[in-house]
């Protein structure tokens, strides 16, 4: 049976204020962003913060330039009048990180080994 597809760096869903706003969640492709641009470009020049809702993004702050605005503003890609391409989540979804290999990769919590499992000069004893 074939598997669904999951990008290493996942889809962010953003919901801070599109339900209040009557839009649809906005969808972010976090994988197509970061096969084109390096971690910086988002990261550190545009101030984006490392976690999923941590971003007080509106679109009044978009269409200042700000956070997407840098670039979605009609001549590098495309502007905010194209509301649907960001806008894509389904009504009532929180914001989250979907699909992310990472998340899937977490380790289960340290556990101490037994004295007769000890290692010592790189041989189980």
């Amino acid at each position: 049976m074939p598997q669904p597809a999951h990008a290493e760096y996942a889809d962010v869903v953003i919901n801070n204020y599109a339900d209040a706003a009557g839009m649809r969640p906005v969808v972010f492709p976090h994988w197509y962003h970061r096969i084109r641009f390096r971690c910086k470009v988002c990261h550190a020049d545009l101030g984006f913060k490392f976690k999923a809702g941590g971003n007080k993004i509106t679109m009044a702050k978009i269409i200042d330039g700000q956070f997407c605005g840098a670039c979605h503003n009609g001549e590098i890609s495309w502007s905010v009048e194209n509301c649907g391409m960001c806008h894509s989540g389904i009504p009532g979804t929180p914001t989250h990180i979907s699909g992310s290999t990472v998340q899937r990769l977490v380790a289960p919590a340290y556990k101490a080994l037994d004295q007769k499992d000890t290692v010592q000069d790189g041989y189980k004893k």
